[in-house]
């Protein structure tokens, strides 16, 4: 779902949610799978300092000729393995938006219950930006799989 202030998004992975939250949190794994299967995102480019307070970075190189993505942000909160919020832009200034993404155990492994918030983004960018986020969790799916 998409409207002018985010996106919301519902995946289950089959794995625990510590296996999960790990994922999100650790720079091998989390390089391997931020920018699905179509970009790359390089290990030495990504920073992830998993406190509140702390920061991230990545860069994603989009393959379609896109110039390079220089994200970044903050950490707002770390509840290992239950709940990670924090912040993310790819512009200079103040302006982000948050990231708030719940793990919650079920029978089949972890529901992630996602969202993408903040209203600095079309209706369109917000699709946009939920594809980009469905096609990393599908990356993210079949990494734990393996």
């Amino acid at each position: 779902m998409t409207d002018t202030t985010g996106a919301t998004l519902t995946h289950t992975f089959v794995a625990s949610p510590d296996v999960v939250f790990d994922a999100w949190t650790t720079p091998t794994l989390f390089a391997t799978w931020f920018g699905g299967s179509a970009n790359e995102v390089p290990i030495e480019s990504v920073t992830l300092d998993a406190r509140p307070g702390g920061t991230w970075a990545a860069t994603m190189i989009i393959g379609d000729g896109i110039p390079e993505f220089q994200w970044r942000g903050e950490y707002v909160e770390v509840r290992r393995p239950s709940r990670l919020v924090l912040t993310m832009t790819d512009e200079p200034g103040d302006e982000r938006e948050t990231l708030t993404a719940d793990f919650i155990a079920v029978d089949a492994g972890t529901e992630l219950r996602f969202s993408q918030t903040g209203g600095n983004l079309s209706d369109e960018q917000y699709e946009y930006a939920a594809a980009g986020w469905r096609a990393a969790f599908e990356t993210l799916d079949s990494l734990l799989v393996e």
